[in-house]
């Protein structure tokens, strides 16, 4: 069975940049194999900037696989991660040895991937961990591992901390983002943000 017919659409989202002008438009697919996170993010940073991606994760929310697509008005980049079971990252048939090791893919454009340490992690209210992970930084797309700790506060509220930036993130009862404090806000008018199923 392709993986086009072998997947269910869980939730759709949508978010607004709270001071910025930019948007984004995310599904989370439930797969045989996993999960899945389709997004695309309109922004304007000095300049329009639009940003498609694709996160697969392992069924335990282990980032598998990472698509990146980033169009300017004059240029348009894109990049392929793949993860193995030794959680070493490849990108163009090299191993990116500075990744070692990393569990979890956080991209820097998009409250989505938010979500994977919250759902792997599954913290009990009080609980903290500390993650590394492999941080695409936009609009550079460079890729560096970034030390990130998650605190749960309540039960659909966390802290995120990385180096001296803190937030907390609200989030919904399948861990995506409703309030990035001060970046993220879902967008729920005209029937948007609609749940399709819980899981």
């Amino acid at each position: 069975m392709s993986r086009d017919t072998d997947r269910t659409l869980v939730r759709s989202v949508n978010w607004l940049l709270v001071a910025d002008p930019g948007s984004e438009r995310a599904d989370l697919w439930q797969e045989a194999d996993g999960w899945t996170i389709e997004g695309t993010v309109k922004a304007f940073v000095d300049e329009p900037i639009r940003v498609s991606y694709t996160v697969r994760c392992s069924p335990d929310w282990e980032t598998r696989a990472v698509a990146v697509n980033e169009t300017r008005h004059d240029s348009e980049r894109d990049f392929d991660l793949v993860v193995d079971g030794d959680r070493t990252w490849w990108m163009g048939g090299h191993a990116v040895t500075a990744l070692e090791g990393c569990v979890d893919v956080d991209l820097g454009v998009t409250p989505s991937t938010n979500t994977l340490p919250i759902r792997r992690l599954g913290l009990e209210v009080g609980a903290s961990a500390e993650i590394v992970a492999a941080w695409i930084r936009f609009p550079e797309l460079d890729i560096v591992p970034a030390t990130q700790r998650y605190t749960r506060l309540a039960e659909h509220r966390y802290l995120y901390e990385s180096n001296t930036f803190s937030a907390e993130l609200d989030v919904d009862d399948l861990g995506l983002v409703v309030t990035y404090q001060g970046i993220w806000e879902r967008d729920t008018k005209n029937g948007k943000n609609r749940p399709n199923r819980t899981t």
